[in-house]
């Protein structure tokens, strides 16, 4: 039996990592200014991606996938057939990302030339409206495990090849607008809008599920011992041990829509639509609460120096300090409910309901 290819190097993945853990190596800018914007024709939903070269890829509710210099100069786009909600994840030299047509793409990262495009599931109107239209939308963002395959959500969760090929499909309850996350042991852990969490094995066996009081519509974290964190719309935090067994429970006074970030010494931060960013410790005791001056729907990112950023619906970019003290509270010419990136520099790039995708010096 020949020997089997290495998988390819993985450059970039939402949340940072693919326990979606929300932490990034690279530490922000000390006084943020924005540098560049570059316009788009709707609003920005997804987290920008950053190729290996400095290259930065989102996708737009306009339906097109957009490659830009780290000068906010357009290197390529690619246009989908619906609005792009998902985060691109790319690996090498891949950009695989969904779109609301029910097809997930894979495009060249120098060129943005078509590698493949994959339709999931089997809705009869690929781009309609309502529950049945949307069912198969591929919005979340797609996970790679250490061996290359890709794991993507619509009606049911995906593992496919990273030649595009459908290796198993396991059935969820309804769509999935989450990403799936994976813990260290191969664990791939996604949310539906049947209210409930679910635990796959890497072959697409079920091996847990928990039933929530609404949808899970957060990308769920997963910490260094294996507990899952998920926001839901019941307005709850859960923790749940990697066995499944409920740990805790966090209620604040509004949905949990943005991806929890578990910092290095496991506190964990949360949104809420309530406005405030909640530090919770490991054992579910609440260490502060920072608020904003509107809804947060955007999931937050920590810096390699423990601060906290994230975007609002007031129009402002904030940074916390891991004490709960602002750092910086940036105006924006939009909400924001696209997390930010953070490359190598310190440039800060997100995108915004005005349209544009920002860089922050």
């Amino acid at each position: 039996m020949p020997a089997r290819s290495a998988a390819a190097p993985v450059e970039w993945l939402f949340r940072g990592d693919a326990a979606r853990t929300g932490r990034s190596p690279h530490q922000g800018p000390a006084a943020p200014r924005r540098a560049w914007s570059f316009p788009t024709g709707a609003p920005i939903f997804a987290s920008p991606a950053i190729a290996a070269d400095g290259t930065v890829v989102v996708g737009s509710l306009d339906g097109v996938v957009y490659a830009v210099t780290p000068e906010g100069v357009e290197r390529w786009r690619y246009a989908t057939g619906d609005a792009v909600w998902s985060s691109a994840a790319i690996a090498g030299g891949v950009v695989y990302v969904g779109s609301s047509d029910d097809r997930l793409y894979a495009l060249d990262a120098l060129s943005g030339r078509l590698r493949f495009a994959v339709r999931l599931g089997d809705c009869a109107d690929p781009t309609g409206a309502g529950p049945e239209g949307a069912r198969c939308d591929v919005d979340g963002s797609p996970a790679i495990g250490a061996d290359g395959t890709i794991y993507a959500t619509a009606d049911a969760l995906y593992a496919l090849t990273p030649t595009g090929r459908v290796v198993w499909r396991a059935a969820l309850g309804a769509h999935a607008f989450a990403s799936p996350a994976l813990a260290a042991d191969g664990t791939i852990v996604v949310g539906a809008q049947d209210d409930r969490l679910r635990a796959f094995a890497p072959d697409g066996t079920p091996r847990w599920e928990l039933v929530g009081g609404d949808d899970f519509d957060a990308t769920p974290a997963i910490a260094g011992d294996g507990t899952v964190y998920a926001g839901a719309d019941d307005d709850q935090l859960w923790a749940v041990a990697k066995d499944g067994a409920l740990r805790f429970t966090l209620r604040t006074r509004g949905d949990l829509r943005a991806s929890p970030a578990i910092a290095a010494d496991g506190t964990v931060y949360a949104a809420s639509f309530d406005g405030a960013l909640y530090a919770v410790r490991p054992d579910g005791t609440v260490a502060w609460a920072f608020r904003a001056g509107g809804r947060i729907h955007a999931s937050p990112v920590v810096d390699a120096a423990g601060v906290i950023w994230f975007g609002a619906q007031d129009d402002r970019l904030y940074a916390v300090s891991p004490d709960g003290q602002a750092r910086a509270a940036v105006p924006m010419p939009g909400d924001i409910d696209s997390s930010p990136a953070i490359a190598r520099d310190g440039t800060l790039y997100l995108g915004c309901d005005d349209g544009s995708l920002h860089a922050l010096r």
